[in-house]
């Protein structure tokens, strides 16, 4: 099988850990349960992309990874699942998901590929996850959700050295529709801590989760 992302764009994404790369227009965000916001404002689009660099305390890096990945388990604990699952669609594996949105807004959907990788980085355990938006013919498109055709995401995690997790993730999707930019904003703004919050709870109950499904 053809690797999905290059060497280079993993290795972009765990540098990061140690020199975040911030030149070329990034401005601080926000900064927020350990976790510091900055964004490069889009002309074409007139949207964000947003950079997160922090920790997540208490949350081993192995155990974040998996439950990052399990999309089963993240259908119990993200709340804005409506539909998730990874399918093989004319020999090319992808992930379909769509999204809940408050109304009056339409649902989004997405299909993508990601790939996960651990390295050894001179001694350094470090997983990186990297997703990007696939155009598969064979997932039409639903009546009534709006499909999001530009999606990316890089996500680097290592030990922060007491029990943590350091973790860098670069984000991008244009959700498409009229969507008021102070709304997208205010999402990426109140949604960072929310998932962070959620994903730590989630970390917590994994075990108990995995062996109820045995």
């Amino acid at each position: 099988m053809a690797l999905l992302f290059s060497d280079e764009e993993v290795q972009q994404a765990w540098t990061e850990l140690d020199e975040p790369q911030l030149d070329g227009g990034w401005e601080f965000f926000t900064e927020t349960m350990n976790v510091k916001i900055y964004r490069l404002y889009n002309k074409e689009t007139g949207l964000y992309e947003y950079k997160v660099f922090g920790s997540l305390t208490g949350c081993a890096p192995d155990l974040c990874a998996d439950v990052y990945m399990d999309l089963n388990y993240r259908k119990q604990w993200d709340s804005y699942v409506k539909e998730l699952h990874e399918k093989d669609y004319g020999g090319q594996k992808a992930i379909y998901w769509e999204v809940k949105y408050p109304l009056p807004l339409s649902n989004r959907d997405y299909v993508y590929v990601r790939e996960r990788r651990d390295l050894d980085v001179g001694g350094r355990k470090i997983c990186v996850v990297l997703a990007k938006s696939s155009s598969v013919s064979q997932c039409p498109e639903k009546k009534g959700v709006i499909r999001v055709k530009d999606y990316k995401q890089s996500l680097a995690m290592e030990s922060d050295g007491s029990g943590g997790t350091k973790v860098f993730m670069n984000y991008f999707d244009n959700p498409g529709g009229m969507i008021p930019a102070w709304l997208v904003n205010w999402a990426a703004k109140t949604g960072v801590p929310a998932f962070l919050t959620d994903m730590k709870k989630a970390c917590s109950n994994y075990s108990s989760y995995c062996s109820s499904s045995k």
